[in-house]
């Protein structure tokens, strides 16, 4: 059984003061756009008038997908360890921006179909060799599927006990967009056709090929799309790493951390976990919107407005690793920003 999480909205009562402090700066109204939004939910989530970003950290989580061997990704799945390798050797994207931009980096095995030597930087938690062919049978049964809920929840209590109250997603996994695009269609009722991209950088005849097994997984489940239970969901077309991930994330909530939504997998967890506890979008700042077509499905239907629009689609927590620098500054002018009145600059009349 899934442990029960205990997320709450922050109290209301600090917005209206937050906002007072924030239109107090010396700038006219609204003029600094949405950090001005981002400010206040970073002091609501901290229930402060000067909230700190402490120990930033972000989490990769990697897991590999039976139905990555049907077909529905221009790599083969060995291409899953091997990247997790080069996070490990710090050669990747993700391994760029942490470091360019001060956050802390974990890569996570939540069920990768290869045994990882011991090593710094690598948190193993795998639940199995990846998870079964969905288009065949469901993805994980739910034992696995609450394991990885469960060890996604204690890594992030682990972060947030050392002092972290930041958390990244990331994630790897050959075949993960056509889970996305699953859960996506079968949690939002979105038309399956508008939630499946390209991924890797499929072409027209793998992307026809990728839509036609997705429908078939699709009506294997059975599903009610738009109505389908969240658990059941997950359990029918996620990855370890969306498990995993969605788990973290509850646990992130219930205390109280900001989570850095990355793009169209992340947001496809966080969708999960939404479903499981509305309260839990409140602290979430989305980072960019994917250039894959079914991420619109979920950030609408989170109510998300995504930081940054720079078509990307590499995954790994990119966009939430870019998005972070935005977070920063919008705390440091809520922070450091003069009024009007200590600067004796006059207001509008």
């Amino acid at each position: 059984m899934v442990p029960p999480f205990q997320i709450y909205p922050p109290d209301p009562a600090l917005k209206p003061l937050l906002q007072q402090k924030i239109d107090q700066k010396t700038k006219p109204l609204g003029a600094l756009g949405r950090l001005e939004a981002l400010a206040l939910q970073a002091g609501w989530v901290q229930q402060s008038l000067t909230p700190v970003l402490q120990a930033p950290h972000m989490l990769v989580f990697a897991g590999d997908h039976g139905a990555a061997r049907a077909g529905v990704s221009a790599y083969p799945q060995d291409v899953t360890w091997q990247m997790v390798e080069n996070f490990l050797a710090g050669g990747a994207a993700i391994n760029v921006f942490c470091r360019t931009n001060g956050l802390a980096l974990s890569v996570v095995d939540a069920g990768v179909a290869h045994d990882f030597a011991p090593r710094a930087g690598l948190v193993q938690a795998k639940v199995a060799a990846g998870t079964a062919n969905f288009i065949a049978t469901a993805a994980m049964s739910p034992e696995q599927r609450d394991t990885a809920l469960e060890r996604g929840a204690e890594m992030a209590r682990a972060l947030v006990a050392k002092g972290c109250n930041v958390l990244g997603f990331g994630e790897m996994g050959i075949g993960n967009t056509a889970a996305a695009a699953l859960l996506a269609h079968v949690l939002t009722g979105v038309p399956l056709s508008d939630c499946v991209g390209r991924g890797t950088g499929l072409d027209d005849a793998g992307l026809g090929r990728k839509r036609q097994l997705l429908i078939q997984a699709a009506a294997r489940a059975g599903l009610p799309a738009g109505s389908a239970e969240p658990l059941t969901a997950l359990a029918e077309f996620g990855g370890f790493e969306i498990a995993m991930m969605a788990g973290a994330m509850l646990a992130g909530a219930e205390a109280g951390a900001l989570l850095l939504i990355d793009g169209f997998i992340v947001s496809a967890a966080a969708l999960v976990a939404a479903r499981l506890h509305p309260a839990l979008v409140n602290y979430c700042v989305f980072g960019h919107r994917s250039a894959e077509p079914g991420h619109a499905a979920v950030l609408a239907a989170l109510d998300a407005q995504p930081l940054l629009d720079l078509g990307l689609r590499l995954g790994e927590g990119t966009g939430a690793a870019l998005a972070y620098p935005l977070l920063q500054a919008a705390v440091a002018f809520l922070n450091d920003m003069a009024s009007f009145e200590s600067a004796g600059v006059a207001e509008k009349s």
